[in-house]
């Protein structure tokens, strides 16, 4: 049986670091924020495959793109399971709500545990124990990304947002016994996956996100930064391309009140 072309790759130019220039101010010269660097792949019109290599501040909006998916995750696609780090985009993935969908998007970065100027949870995984979360959930064990969030369902939920359910970082569940932190020994990659919407992934049979950059007024983005963002997502031309948030993001704090007996 003749088997289908595989895409063409492409490869898009890095950005270029803008040169020193000499007599600017002090100001002008005070030390960049540390800059990532990430990996995107992305399914052109055409049905090529773009890749580009770049460097991207660390800053959360950024961060949360690229650190979800640690090395090894694996997913349900038309063609079995696949690690995190096989798919590419055009690949069919089965998502919880709509079956199988093709991937547009792949976000990668190296998850380095002490690295000198990143914030301190971006050096870690969270690793759920088989069945920490009920009866398969997950199975087997499963390590997360920094950025990953989980879909979590408990009265409190309702109570703050109206809605039933809530995307919480996973590193937040951390107690110690079933989920607990990671600081890799050597460099891990993690990677994050987006579609066309937001969408519901069963990873591991524990529900998670795909990307998607939140409610605009929270990013934190503005006009160089927000564009430099932007074009990491070349099937975007706008935030709003990405559609609406398919639920409310929380902080596992903000339901301790209701977690008192």
């Amino acid at each position: 049986m003749t088997q289908p072309p595989r895409p063409t790759f492409r490869a898009a130019p890095a950005p270029t670091p803008a040169p020193h220039v000499p007599g600017r101010s002090a100001a002008a010269d005070r030390p960049a924020p540390m800059m990532r660097r990430v990996e995107v792949l992305s399914l052109a019109p055409n049905g090529d495959i773009d890749d580009q290599r770049r460097l991207v501040p660390a800053l959360p909006a950024f961060e949360d793109a690229f650190a979800a998916f640690a090395r090894g995750t694996l997913f349900a696609t038309e063609r079995g399971q696949v690690a995190v780090e096989d798919l590419l985009p055009g690949d069919r993935v089965k998502t919880v709500d709509h079956g199988f969908l093709p991937l547009l998007w792949k976000g990668s970065t190296l998850i380095v545990s002490g690295a000198k100027g990143q914030s301190p949870e971006m050096g870690r995984l969270t690793r759920i124990a088989a069945d920490a979360l009920g009866v398969a959930r997950p199975l087997p064990d499963l390590v997360l990304g920094p950025r990953a969030r989980l879909i979590h369902r408990a009265p409190g939920v309702r109570t703050l947002t109206g809605s039933e359910r809530a995307l919480i970082y996973a590193s937040d569940f951390i107690d110690g016994a079933n989920v607990v932190a990671l600081s890799p020994a050597s460099p891990v990659q993690a990677f994050h996956l987006g579609f066309e919407g937001h969408v519901r992934l069963s990873v591991h049979g524990i529900e998670c996100e795909s990307h998607h950059p939140g409610p605009a007024h929270l990013l934190g983005l503005r006009h160089e930064m927000l564009s430099l963002y932007l074009s990491c997502f070349p099937q975007v031309d706008e935030l709003a391309d990405f559609g609406e948030a398919m639920m409310p993001r929380l902080r596992r704090s903000d339901l301790d009140l209701f977690d008192v007996a």
